[in-house]
C-alpha cells in the first residue's frame, strides 16, 4: 500500500536521499533493534543516526514534508 508512495519519493529525491526497503519478516533482528511494532514504518536516517520515524500509511505530501526537514 505504501510502496508506490515510497517509489515516488525515491524518484523525486534521487541523488539527495537513499531509499531502502526492508522486509521485517525476513529481518526480525532489525525490526527488534529499531523497535518496529507496526507496518509500515518509515525511518529517516541522517549521518547514520535515526532522526525521524513515520508509522502507518501516509500521503506522499506528508512524507515529503518530513524529509524536507532533514535535507
Amino acid at each position: 500500500m505504501v510502496a508506490p508512495v515510497v517509489d515516488e519519493i525515491a524518484q523525486q529525491y534521487e541523488g539527495q536521499v537513499k531509499v531502502v526497503k526492508l522486509n521485517t519478516d525476513e529481518n526480525p533482528n532489525v525490526a527488534s533493534q529499531y523497535g518496529i511494532r507496526s507496518i509500515p514504518t518509515l525511518m529517516i536516517f541522517k549521518g547514520g543516526q535515526r532522526v525521524d520515524m513515520v508509522v502507518g500509511a501516509v500521503p506522499k505530501t506528508t512524507l515529503a514534508n518530513t524529509l524536507e526537514k532533514y535535507l
